[in-house]
């Protein structure tokens, strides 16, 4: 046989392998009709017409399974506890939390989150939403955005003003279990294509000109999961529509791009701000959960894996497959079948040991970093406060100082927020928690430098006996004077008044 002859047949299998890795020759999933009219939001609507999809929704129900680093019980990061008695209780805590974002809401209160069915319960339970005196939340309506699909109609009821009204003017108009992030979140309701209801995901989209109907099914498969699970901020009024959620990634989706970005998002294209530390009196970002950017640099991610591939993975009932539609993380499988889907030749046990390897060394390096912050921000508050002979370049340095605590934070929190414990893309957490512990030292340097060495004996020593971790703080001890002076960072908080709370759930009862 000539080699010509040889060419044919291989060039032939090169065009099926080539066909094989080609999404737009993945056979398509069949078009449903529901029988359901459009916006249909409640989740139990679905139950007949998709039995399968909807037992395995309903799992997200269960809450009392923890991972190492996760899980689906409400537990509080600070301390691992959760209030439940009967809840399993984790040793993954940063105890640092509270001091980091003292003078934000998420002092009150920053729980992990249960599975995806309780989006809207848990935030209406959680002290970060105002509860008390005259019923405002204090917080815009955009934070609906993630936790309903109602917020579509509401959009198109309100247009951009609904974004800025208060958050409490929409409680009660939601079924708390039914209409919380389900079906119509992810799929038009009538023929259960994949669509998007994320608004600055489509504003995304169109900004770095890329239309949705072109998309690979594995990249919509990736951008349902990346319209929630992503770093986010509400639109400051100099730049558009006040309080509407905007995706940070016009740079790109490294941690340093995303903090350039904010740089002028400000009032007068100043610095975007999410909040001004009490102590510290720094101008703060709070990241909020950057998964998919994460992700999308990871290994699974450049290999073309797909948020849904883990998270979830295909089942056979009844000799029929489906995606599962409990959102969860896949170690809480003892198989670890979706793992297994690629990693065939490994056994449960490898994997999730390889998996904790990758967590345990990015959790020990969020501790040190988490207290190189908290130092930053107390040698700031020295500095400010220092009456002894002061550097001529004082002024500069504490601005370069309070630059570095800002960044240092931002980092720091990038990894933190993030729900995989570095196991999304390692490279990337290590290098995120590098930056962070470089800036957090800068900060601290800078202002050893602006007070000529004078504050270096009150930061000599251990950060936990300088300053140490505030464990109990809420909005109704803020409203207790001897809370105030029990720890020294927190006599910078005002005084609240006293108040009682008025909202139980979707119910106000006062």
């Amino acid at each position: 046989m000539t080699s010509r002859h040889l060419m044919i047949p291989a060039g032939i299998a090169c065009m099926l392998m080539l066909a094989g890795c080609n999404d737009d020759h993945v056979v398509k999933t069949p078009v449903f009709q529901s029988g359901l009219p459009a916006y249909t939001n409640n989740a139990e609507a679905f139950a007949q017409a998709f039995p399968r999809q909807y037992e395995s929704y309903r799992r997200n129900d269960e809450s009392m399974t923890l991972t190492k680093y996760k899980g689906s019980v409400n537990f509080r990061k600070e301390d691992g506890g959760s209030g439940n008695p009967d809840a399993p209780v984790t040793k993954a805590v940063q105890p640092y939390l509270k001091n980091l974002w003292l003078g934000y809401p998420c002092s009150y209160e920053y729980n992990e989150a249960r599975g995806h069915t309780y989006a809207i319960i848990d935030q209406f339970e959680i002290d970060r939403i105002n509860r008390f005196g005259d019923g405002k939340a204090g917080l815009p309506a955009t934070c609906w955005n993630c936790k309903t699909p109602n917020v579509v109609q509401w959009g198109e009821e309100y247009g951009d003003s609904c974004w800025a009204m208060d958050y409490n003017d929409f409680r009660g108009k939601v079924d708390m279990k039914n209409e919380s992030i389900s079906c119509a979140t992810c799929h038009d309701t009538q023929d259960m294509e994949m669509r998007l209801y994320s608004e600055p995901l489509k504003d995304w989209l169109k900004r770095s000109g890329q239309d949705w109907e072109k998309l690979s099914r594995n990249e919509k498969r990736s951008l349902m999961c990346g319209q929630c699970h992503v770093e986010y901020y509400f639109t400051h009024k100099d730049h558009g529509p006040a309080q509407k959620p905007v995706f940070p990634w016009d740079n790109g989706l490294e941690f340093e791009q995303v903090y350039e970005y904010y740089q002028d998002k400000g009032p007068a294209n100043g610095p975007f701000v999410d909040f001004v530390h009490a102590v510290s009196k720094v101008p703060m970002l709070k990241a909020q959960h950057p998964d998919y950017e994460t992700w999308k640099t990871g290994p699974h991610g450049a290999a073309g894996v797909s948020c849904a591939d883990c998270h979830m993975p295909y089942k056979k009932q009844d000799g029929k497959k489906f995606s599962s539609h409990q959102w969860t993380s896949p170690l809480r499988d003892p198989d670890l079948a979706a793992c297994r889907t690629c990693h065939n030749d490994k056994t449960p046990e490898y994997l999730r040991e390889r998996v904790e390897y990758t967590q345990d060394k990015t959790y020990r390096q969020l501790l040190v970093a988490q207290e190189a912050s908290v130092r930053s921000h107390e040698a700031v508050r020295l500095a400010n406060e220092w009456s002894g002979a002061k550097n001529a370049r004082y002024e500069e340095l504490m601005a370069q100082a309070r630059e570095n605590v800002r960044k240092g934070q931002f980092f720091w929190d990038m990894v933190s927020a993030e729900n995989s414990m570095g196991f999304h893309n390692p490279a990337k957490a290590l290098d995120g928690l590098m930056l962070s512990l470089e800036c957090s030292r800068k900060a601290v340097d800078f202002c050893m430098e602006a007070t000529d060495g004078g504050i270096a004996p009150a930061l000599a020593g251990d950060i936990k006996d300088i300053v140490p971790p505030i464990m109990k703080h809420s909005r109704k001890l803020q409203q207790d004077p001897e809370h105030l002076k029990s720890h020294r960072w927190l006599s910078y908080l005002p005084l609240l008044p006293k108040s009682d709370q008025v909202w139980k759930l979707d119910r106000r009862v006062k």
